[in-house]
């Protein structure tokens, strides 16, 4: 090896490699060194810091890139083994679902055990998120603990699970739908708050996104759950405070504070927030359809199994280890400001200032946020008065890499989130409208990062309050409530002129049948029995178990009409509705009598009201489970102790729309369509929400989608 002069250099040493940790860790606290390998298999020459030009130096960058993308790939491996394998529901954010549940579809598995095991574990994190988070890939952990939340209110919901050995007795109180809807909100607020840190924000989150029906004492009791998450995260903060728990806790209860930077706007602020709100709501759209396009391709590849779906994770991880190592390169090497409120270059695990290949006494930026958390990738974008830290061309690549990556990795066999991959993009261009706009504006460049989020959470997500809440408790600043609301607003108008939220999109691409806050248009136009599709199928007050056992057979329906006829009644007249479910329960009670008689109470004294609770996920009686005999066929029921008398009915003429609102604001399941005039059979049809959705109506009148 070449000697140096010594007046270059502090000092030079050549040690045998089997000696290099005891040699050089008496010197390391001392002075920063920079290592190279030599061209011989047995030395290693040590050189001061300040000699020897990086680009001399023989770093190995290449194993370097090989071991970060080994263990991404491991760990979205296994992400993907879980999802494909173990519960298919897990992958994705979940929120759809979760809002689609508590519309009132109860699609299979959305919150099974099965899919709470893949979600929640390893101390009491998300399991299957921790390994995509892990891994790399953008994407975030708030739309699995949402629904990591709605899994565990679930399955106290349904009393426990029997199948993993989780049940409790005073659970049983909560089997029935009411209750076990508001669990889950609960619990949905609840994710939202452990994921933000923000309870408020998540109070409102269930509001004005998750819950379809509302009531004052729900607002009492999602508060109250948050505030126990709150208190819970706060014990949790305070007992890793010492670093023993990782980077979790980081920023205390608040994970963006922004508070120190000084708020003062004027015309040329509020016209860059107005630009940065329409920028929000076109991106967002873009966004929107893109993702849509995305998930409809990705559909139609996970069809093919269970390998398939593994491989398209292996790819994405590939993608995006190459593109987390790869761009950093092409950002040039900035000095370390001088005044750096941290250690600049940073060799923290995560942080500010990342060094990457750069020399001593300098940092490169992409590298800050491509080869660190996501969290610290948004403080970072969020810090204030640090003005020239980021190149305008870092920042748009960074946007450019976030937003493609973003749309590519949702919708692949892990849990992922949507909120960190848009708050990721939007601080970025946010913080590059900053920079702009920086000869003429007064706000900070950290605070234009701030409305970029905002703007584009708006511009994608389409919620105003709940968002503008959660912004604020990540970032303490109440002072930029004004400007949050208004880019919040300009992004939402401006989104919903091209497509619906995100969210929205999802469920309608999953086949699920939600039903809009407000009827469509053409519904106007339309009558209720217009829609009403037979036959119809009715039981009398006492009906054979044979034509019972049939027409559960031969359909699918959920509700039948009980029909009071002679010697019963006067007339035949609507006496109630009674469930499928409920029938199963009286059938395999085998409460039967030989002759057509009403049995009134009796039928209850032999089944108890527990049984006929709402069951727990792939729990409820099926008809196979049910043990008739030949002779039984004959045999005669009363329907009257488990029909529901006083069932919600509307006159065949009624406007369909204001049936929408009637069926979407009870929360019904069925509701019953009578005749307006007298002679003719007590009841014209049932609706459920498959008569309501636009597919069915525009089916059966496709001229109807042109008037308005």
């Amino acid at each position: 090896m070449q000697k140096f002069d010594s007046s270059m250099m502090d000092f030079e040493e050549r040690v045998d490699i089997d000696d290099f940790e005891s040699e050089v860790m008496e010197r390391i606290y001392s002075k920063p060194l920079l290592i190279k390998r030599v061209n011989t298999t047995s030395q290693i020459a040590i050189v001061g810091a300040n000699v020897c030009p990086v680009e001399s130096l023989d770093y190995e960058y290449y194993k370097a890139f090989a071991a970060y993308a080994g263990c991404n790939l491991g760990l979205a491996t296994s992400a993907a083994a879980l999802c494909a394998f173990i519960a298919p529901a897990a992958a994705g954010s979940g929120i759809p679902e979760v809002k689609a549940y508590l519309n009132g579809v109860d699609a299979y598995s959305i919150l099974a055990p099965s899919t709470l095991f893949v979600k929640v574990n390893v101390i009491g994190i998300i399991f299957g998120s921790i390994f995509g988070v892990a891994a790399g890939f953008v994407v975030g952990k708030e739309g699995p603990m949402v629904h990591t939340g709605s899994c565990i209110a679930s399955l106290i919901g349904q009393g426990g699970s029997r199948k993993y050995h989780l049940t409790w007795r005073w659970l049983r109180y909560f089997k029935n739908d009411r209750d076990r809807r508001d669990l889950i909100t609960c619990g949905a607020a609840a994710g939202v708050a452990a994921a933000f840190r923000a309870p408020v924000g998540g109070v409102l989150f269930a509001l004005e996104e998750a819950a379809s029906w509302w009531r004052s004492a729900l607002l009492w009791r999602t508060f109250f759950t948050t505030a126990v998450v709150a208190i819970v995260l706060r014990g949790f903060i305070q007992l890793c405070s010492t670093g023993t728990c990782g980077l979790f806790g980081e920023g205390g209860l608040i994970m963006y504070d922004i508070s120190a930077a000084k708020v003062v706007y004027s015309t040329p602020d509020i016209l860059a927030v107005i630009l940065l709100g329409v920028i929000g709501g076109i991106l967002g759209s873009l966004y929107n359809y893109l993702v849509d396009k995305v998930l409809r391709t990705y559909s139609i590849i996970n069809e093919r199994g269970a390998a398939v779906k593994i491989l398209l994770v292996i790819m994405i991880s590939l993608l995006t280890s190459i593109c987390s190592y790869g761009l950093p390169w092409l950002a040039t090497c900035i000095p370390c400001p001088a005044d750096a409120s941290t250690s600049c270059p940073n060799t923290d695990v995560s942080g500010n200032y990342k060094s990457f290949q750069c020399p001593p006494g300098h940092y490169n930026d992409l590298a800050s946020l491509f080869l660190n958390t996501n969290d610290d990738a948004i403080r970072n974008l969020l810090s204030t008065n640090t003005v020239k830290e980021f190149h305008i061309s870092s920042l748009f690549i960074f946007f450019v890499a976030v937003y493609c990556l973003g749309i590519i990795t949702y919708g692949i066999a892990i849990p992922s989130g949507l909120f960190i991959p848009v708050i990721l993009a939007g601080s970025c261009y946010g913080r590059l409208v900053g920079r702009l706009f920086e000869p003429i504006s007064k706000l900070d460049v950290g605070l234009f990062s701030l409305l970029g989020a905002a703007s584009f959470l708006g511009g994608t997500m389409r919620m105003t309050v709940s968002l503008c809440v959660i912004l604020l408790e990540l970032t303490n600043d109440l002072l930029m409530l004004p400007l949050v609301m208004l880019v919040l607003l300009i992004s939402k108008t401006m989104g919903d002129m091209f497509n619906k939220g995100v969210y929205d999109q999802i469920v309608k691409l999953k086949g699920l049948p939600y039903m809009e806050a407000h009827p469509e248009p053409y519904m106007k136009h339309l009558i209720a029995r217009d829609v009403v599709t037979g036959p119809l199928i009715t039981f009398s007050g006492v009906e054979k178990v044979g034509n019972i056992l049939l027409a559960l057979k031969n359909t699918g329906h959920n509700g039948f009409p009980v029909i009071d006829e002679p010697p019963f009644s006067d007339a035949p007249e609507l006496c109630g509705l009674v469930l499928r479910s409920q029938l199963l329960v009286l059938l395999k009670g085998k409460a039967f009598s030989k002759d057509r008689v009403l049995a009134g109470n009796k039928v209850l004294r032999k089944i108890s009201e527990l049984d006929f609770a709402k069951a727990g996920s792939g729990k409820g009686l099926k008809l196979e489970d049910l043990d008739i005999q030949e002779e039984e066929w004959d045999m005669y029921v009363d329907l009257h102790p488990i029909a529901n008398t006083s069932p919600y009915t509307v006159v065949e003429t009624m406007s369909l729309a204001k049936a929408a609102v009637l069926f979407r604001e009870l929360g019904l399941r069925h509701m019953c369509v009578v005749p307006k005039s007298q002679g003719r059979p007590p009841i014209v049809g049932i609706l459920t929400r498959h008569d309501f959705q636009p597919e069915h109506i525009l089916g059966l009148y496709p001229h109807v989608r042109f008037q308005q």
